[in-house]
């Protein structure tokens, strides 16, 4: 915006009353942003996908799967299957009711997928924080233009206002001098 101060300290002092030193790190970004009239925006979920290692991708999968119907719907009819076929087995059960090792198997996975599923939410808030953090230097570039286009509005509004006044003036001596050219002198 041409109505954008030139030198960062005054638009700091402009914008938010305060010197470029007391500005945050994500207002001087926004701030010289506007300044320079480069966009700001970007994917988050690109550069943070870009960053993920092997084991946190794998993590992420597995927090996926075993958050979905299609887990939910496998586990009950491997828990059914196994349930079932010890019961019909009775005596040659490799599992007989209490199912002690099914107990086992159940703790052992939930041991196991409990943290993945945590490393998996971790991240999530990880990415959550930067894209709050992109969101509000985004909103700040926008509120700093949107201001500099009321001060650009004000100044056209004043400069418009002078001339109809200019104008009006103007128009006020022409009509004085017709009237002294037209009325008869006493």
């Amino acid at each position: 915006m041409s109505d954008l101060p030139h030198d960062i300290g005054k638009a700091a002092h402009h914008w938010f009353g305060k010197p470029i030193s007391e500005l945050s790190a994500h207002q001087q970004r926004a701030l010289n942003r506007a300044m320079t009239r480069k966009p700001i925006s970007k994917n988050i979920n690109d550069a943070f996908q870009d960053r993920l290692t092997f084991g946190q991708r794998l993590a992420d999968q597995v927090a996926t799967f075993g958050g979905s119907w299609t887990f939910i719907i496998a586990f009950g009819l491997a828990l059914a299957i196994w349930v079932g076929g010890n019961l019909l087995l009775r005596r040659a059960a490799f599992d007989p009711y209490p199912f002690i090792f099914l107990n086992l198997m159940l703790s052992m996975l939930a041991a196991v997928q409990a943290p993945i599923i945590m490393m998996s939410q971790n991240r999530q808030a990880a990415k959550d924080r930067l894209d709050a953090a992109h969101d509000y230097e985004v909103n700040l570039k926008c509120e700093i233009e949107i201001m500099a286009l009321h001060d650009k509005l004000d100044q056209m509004r004043n400069e418009q206002l002078q001339m109809l006044v200019a104008k009006q003036e103007e128009q006020i001596e022409l009509l004085t001098r017709l009237l002294a050219e037209r009325l008869p002198r006493a």
